[in-house]
């Protein structure tokens, strides 16, 4: 009997076929505009992929933990940080979102693009628990998710989030501030709904 593949299978195929197409030198613009606006700190890169988030703000001199599940993910990010020259600055770990312990806060920023928006209702009240414990008290937390109206069980396409969910489960610890909607398109796949939300630490 087969079995759907889980999310760590999808992106593990991802990266040994080299299909990665969020791999852009530059972190999006969202999050270069934050970085000019903050002091430099602690941050988070939760999902690193390679690192282009971590590196970017580490050359801005943050201290950087960059996580991800996969390990060459991470084994990419380690060397383009180490050719950036700030891999005294990007600390990588192969490790879930959502089970951080061996991490210790307090931490000024923690960014997400595209990771906690694929996990399950389990994973993600483990996501929010580490999120809440290592942030600290003012912290930003700045994420990007494929939006949807409801998840149907088994549906083929890009994976998602509603929009109530997330504010459910994450607004009572942390205030939103901000909200941008729009559309976002990977490969030849139509697009689909999508947002930033800038979140800060109650």
């Amino acid at each position: 009997m087969m079995t759907d593949p889980t999310p760590y299978d999808r992106f593990r195929e991802r990266y040994e076929g080299e299909r990665v197409p969020w791999d852009d030198p530059l972190p999006p613009p969202e999050i270069v505009a934050l970085a000019e606006t903050l002091p430099p700190g602690r941050a988070l890169d939760l999902g690193c992929g390679y690192g282009r988030v971590a590196i970017y703000l580490a050359r801005r001199g943050w201290s950087v933990d960059a996580i991800d599940f996969i390990p060459k993910a991470i084994d990419i990010a380690r060397q383009r940080a180490a050719d950036a020259g700030v891999a005294d600055r990007v600390h990588g770990h192969v490790a879930s979102a959502a089970d951080l312990p061996f991490l210790q806060p307090p931490y000024d920023l923690a960014v997400d693009i595209g990771c906690m928006h694929s996990f399950t209702e389990e994973m993600l009240a483990a996501y929010r628990a580490e999120l809440v414990r290592l942030l600290r008290p003012g912290g930003q937390y700045v994420l990007f998710a494929h939006l949807r109206d409801e998840v149907v069980e088994g549906e083929e396409g890009p994976r998602g989030i509603p929009e109530a969910t997330l504010r459910q489960l994450l607004e009572p610890l942390l205030s939103l501030e901000r909200v941008e909607y729009g559309t976002t398109q990977v490969e030849d796949r139509p697009p689909w709904n999508s947002g930033w939300f800038w979140f800060r630490r109650r």
